[in-house]
């Protein structure tokens, strides 16, 4: 997995995620988006950012705009996290950013998770931005979902066509939180 992470809530997705897919049997590594530099090797790419205003960080999206011809080599799925409040489970549909990234690299799935707010790790630009903004404080990640999603990759992965070892596919799961 690559991470690329601002306060910690889309690195926590990810690293359920890898968890969920070595439990299943698959070799998912997690690195940091700022410091990822190549694709070789994988069978398979789990990317995700946290979305701010609709949008990906930049890392996620210059990860897909260097990596286009290798990402759509591959099969991939795409999450995203970051909506918050009661309920927890975002009601937006995917960004059309976010649409347009999974589109160039062909990905299998896109998924919007809910994210965690804590004020405490945010900047003052940051925090004084949520206060006006009313954004609720907490943890709203639905790990059941997240868990499903990431089973569903799993069930995919060990059900297709892709070269296998004993120790299973090799994935590199990103995500820029």
């Amino acid at each position: 997995m690559v991470v690329a992470s601002r306060h910690g809530s889309t690195t926590g997705i990810a690293e359920a995620i890898r968890a969920q897919l070595s439990n299943a049997g698959l070799r998912a590594r997690l690195f940091v988006a700022d410091d990822f530099h190549s694709f070789e090797g994988a069978d398979a790419v789990v990317l995700g950012s946290a979305l701010y205003a609709g949008r990906w960080l930049n890392a996620a999206q210059e990860l897909i705009d260097r990596h286009r011809t290798e990402l759509s080599k591959v099969p991939v799925w795409i999450f995203s996290s970051g909506p918050v409040g009661d309920p927890p489970t975002p009601t937006a549909e995917t960004p059309e950013p976010v649409l347009r990234a999974a589109e160039a690299v062909g990905a299998r799935d896109t998924r919007v998770f809910s994210g965690r707010l804590d004020h405490d790790l945010l900047g003052l630009g940051e925090r004084t931005l949520m206060k006006a903004m009313r954004a609720p404080q907490g943890d709203f990640r639905d790990w059941s979902a997240i868990g499903d999603w990431a089973d569903g990759i799993a069930a995919e992965l060990t059900g297709s066509e892709l070269p296998a070892d004993a120790d299973g596919p090799y994935i590199h799961a990103l995500s820029a939180a």
